[in-house]
């Protein structure tokens, strides 16, 4: 069997980078390079020698200043479709695009529950998950039979050295002797689950947008019982603060971050096993 040759677009991502490290276990089936689409540059390297490219390039955490939203659209969506139009017009088999579940909005409040399935609309809260929904729905409308479009829209990804909101449940579950005990729920996917899926996607030459997630939805309050089990620190689950969190729930989007809830049904797509760390083990990993 020859080898799937690979190209990663977005050089030192995070996902990009896990990828690589992930595939050097079957050294003879898998052939990878990181192109940086920084500049103009890239638009001369030659993508006819790849069966798939893997869009990872883009800017991941939100802002709420105004002054970057054009920023935002350039490079999460102008770059996306240019790097899927080159990918087409020079025969790539296979185009994955990592697209994100903040395509469906903001987290719910305290107490609500927000559950996505096939019926739900996307309906993002700002431009970084307009700019992602728009690269997203350009980059189906290129699909054909010669070129297959994946649209993986990963729910929170972590796992060592990760960027975002897990190190900052990490410093609490560190520094913190009581955290509030609310029983939301929510989809997250351990980052060597997601490379399996993504390993699989291209092994199967699969089509179509999934939903990639570990197997069990978690609360936060979960994660920080785990996290500081791993750190061996004592912690105390309480709910005196819970009456008062759901009124602030109402007014202050950074309760809603951390203490919402937002998952993605568990009968979406893919249908296939992907999961090789349970949620406990990858949280101790990842410390």
């Amino acid at each position: 069997m020859s080898k799937r040759k690979i190209l990663i677009t977005g050089k030192g991502s995070y996902i990009g980078t896990s990828l690589i490290k992930w595939l050097e276990q079957w050294p003879e089936q898998y052939e990878i390079v990181e192109l940086s689409v920084r500049g103009t540059e890239w638009k001369l390297h030659d993508f006819s020698i790849y069966d798939v490219v893997l869009h990872v390039a883009g800017i991941a955490h939100v802002s709420a200043d105004p002054n970057l939203e054009q920023q935002y659209y350039e490079i999460n969506r102008d770059l996306a479709i240019e790097v899927a139009n080159k990918a087409k017009r020079e025969k790539v088999k296979q185009f994955i695009f990592m697209s994100s579940m903040i395509i469906y909005g903001s987290d719910s409040k305290i107490g609500e529950n927000m559950v996505i399935t096939k019926e739900t609309k996307p309906d993002p809260a700002d431009f970084y998950g307009r700019s992602k929904l728009e690269a997203d729905i350009a980059i189906q409308k290129l699909s054909s039979e010669q070129f297959n479009t994946v649209l993986v829209r990963t729910p929170m990804v972590y796992g060592p050295n990760c960027k975002g909101n897990f190190p900052r449940l990490k410093k609490l579950a560190k520094s913190s002797p009581i955290f509030p005990d609310i029983g939301n729920q929510r989809s997250m996917i351990f980052v060597d689950n997601l490379c399996e899926f993504l390993r699989l996607v291209i092994d199967k030459k699969v089509i179509g947008i999934f939903y990639p997630q570990n197997k069990e939805y978690v609360s936060t309050s979960d994660i920080i019982r785990v996290m500081a089990s791993a750190m061996n620190k004592k912690i105390k689950l309480v709910k005196i603060f819970n009456p008062s969190l759901k009124i602030m729930s109402n007014k202050i989007n950074i309760i809603n971050k951390i203490f919402g809830s937002k998952v993605y049904d568990q009968t979406l797509p893919p249908s296939f096993d992907y999961c090789v760390v349970d949620f406990e083990n990858s949280i101790k990993i990842s410390m």
